[in-house]
């Protein structure tokens, strides 16, 4: 007979046994959620996001079927579509849309029905649509008060009778962000205000269902996933509360059964500061920042490119899965957030080869800017004297007019697009350095690159890992009708071939891969 003692201690052990086993479920749990808004949902045959800023929803809709989808883009990153507040008093800036008022599906850029029709229109095309979440906050307190759907609000006691919300459902005591909270006080940063912006409750259950309310409602139109606008500002427990809350993809829009929208939360962290983005990434993918400033550091010659051997993680980078990789975004083109020391297309050589590098390379989930022409970092996008978007018009030569850059039209870009497509899987191989500013690998046997960041030509003999042949590089041009508009390489049968990129030449890159044969 079993002595009581005995019977404890195995009781004892028993239990512990089962707290064990939840613990493992829980975190096995957690990391089947968390995988779950990883993965962005490109149709096959498709990769890389572009971040189409301030553009119309059918300028967007007809650039997913012309040009998008026929290139192979994965998706596109719109601006918020909820109604925001018109601020006239700065000429209509770019960031009255990250201040919302209502969400009423009514921008410039259009109304829900057009919100509606270019979602279809772009899956259609083999595009996905991510939608600029700006959850946070609402407005700030102004004199003027309509906004663009005509909603009016109550600013001096938080009311915002389109959601609705009222003064209980914003954190008190109320108080503002300052600048050195960020290195000590993480309450602060997730219960002020940040610029004076009224700051939301995501801990109230009401703020929630509201939240999640908006975000489904753009799920069950069709699109793909989020961007989480200010994501450092908010507990990462409530992000998670509203995440759960989300529906599925919409299978009627081509996602599987099961699938969960991708979502990738802004988290500026560079190093330094008291919250880290380790306490999202648990959660979701997040916008890694420390990745566009390391390139524009190295292809702004201020570090040399052989020690990008490792590029990734081990630059103090997120893994993989976790990180949405960006050169610029909307906000350090502009000097905002980590700004200051990123290329963007006002440095074009030097930012097309980061880009082309950003394509090449396999690390991350890769983001495009799209930009607009400016010089006064508030302007808005090119408008009318009534404050109504100019649409962009398309030149012969497949580049953008009306004060448009799209950076997405340059064939230096475009072009790598393609390259990661062809690329696929397949990690990096046969690394080649100058112990300098000249690089060059491949992409398994599919695709072969070379870069110039050095005074002195690149002339090499160099491994391509590509079949015997002749292949168009689709930097300097492109194939047509079976021959080259720019450059030819000549592959040996045992995959090597002369390489040579000059200081003078338009680009610093050279690329070639399995599909750019001059000769099929």
């Amino acid at each position: 007979m079993q002595s009581f003692t005995s019977r404890e201690n195995f009781k004892k052990t028993g239990q512990q046994k089962i707290k064990r086993m939840n613990h493992v479920i829980l975190l096995l749990s957690a990391v089947a959620v968390a995988t779950a808004y990883k993965n962005p949902y490109y149709a096959p045959g498709h990769s890389a996001m572009v971040h189409l800023f301030e553009w119309k929803w059918d300028d967007i809709a007809a650039e997913c079927e012309r040009f998008l989808g026929p290139k192979g883009f994965g998706g596109v990153q719109i601006s918020p579509p909820n109604e925001n507040l018109v601020i006239w008093a700065h000429n209509r800036p770019w960031w009255e849309r990250y201040q919302p008022i209502s969400y009423n599906l009514v921008t410039r850029s259009g109304n829900e029905e057009q919100f509606a029709s270019m979602v279809r229109r772009c899956n259609n095309a083999g595009v996905r649509i991510y939608v600029d979440a700006i959850i946070n906050h609402m407005t700030g307190t102004w004199g003027e008060n309509h906004g663009t759907g005509g909603s009016t609000a109550d600013f001096n006691n938080w009311g915002y009778p389109s959601v609705p919300y009222g003064r209980n459902d914003f954190n008190w005591p109320q108080c503002v962000i300052s600048g050195n909270d960020y290195g000590c006080c993480p309450d602060r940063v997730r219960n002020c205000e940040l610029s004076g912006l009224k700051d939301l409750n995501q801990g109230s259950d009401y703020v929630r269902g509201r939240i999640a309310d908006y975000m489904n409602k753009l799920i069950d139109y069709g699109v793909a996933g989020f961007r989480i606008d200010a994501a450092k500002h908010m507990w990462p427990g409530d992000l998670n509360a509203i995440y759960g809350r989300l529906h599925n993809l919409n299978t009627a829009h081509g996602f599987p059964h099961g699938a969960r929208p991708y979502i990738y939360q802004e988290v500026i962290d560079l190093g330094g500061e008291v919250i880290r983005k380790e306490e999202y990434s648990a959660l979701a993918a997040v916008t890694e920042f420390r990745y566009g400033l390391e390139l524009s550091g190295v292809f702004g010659g201020n570090n040399q490119m052989r020690w990008l051997s490792n590029f990734g993680p081990a630059w103090g980078m997120l893994p993989h899965e976790d990180s949405l990789t960006f050169i610029d975004n909307h906000d350090n083109q502009r000097g905002h957030g980590a700004g200051g020391r990123i290329l963007t297309y006002k440095q074009a050589k030097e930012y097309k080869g980061a880009i082309a590098f950003m394509l090449a390379h396999p690390y991350g989930q890769p983001q495009l800017m799209s930009s607009y022409d400016f010089w006064d970092t508030e302007a808005g996008p090119p408008m009318d004297h009534h404050g109504n978007i100019i649409s962009p018009s398309i030149n012969s030569d497949n580049t953008c007019g009306n004060g448009w850059i799209c950076e997405h039209r340059w064939r230096p870009i475009y072009q790598m697009v393609a390259f990661r497509n062809v690329a696929g899987n397949t990690g990096v191989n046969d690394w080649w350095d100058n112990q300098s500013n000249q690089i060059a690998f491949c992409r398994g046997g599919n695709a072969f690159i070379a870069f110039n960041g050095d005074s002195w030509a690149l002339n090499e003999s160099l491994q391509t890992c590509l079949p015997a042949g002749t292949y168009c590089d689709v930097i300097s041009g492109e194939k047509s009708h079976h021959s080259c508009t720019g450059k030819t390489v000549t592959v040996g049968h045992d995959g090597r071939a002369h390489i040579s990129i000059s200081p003078g030449d338009f680009d610093m890159v050279l690329a070639i891969h399995v599909g750019s044969e001059s000769r099929l």
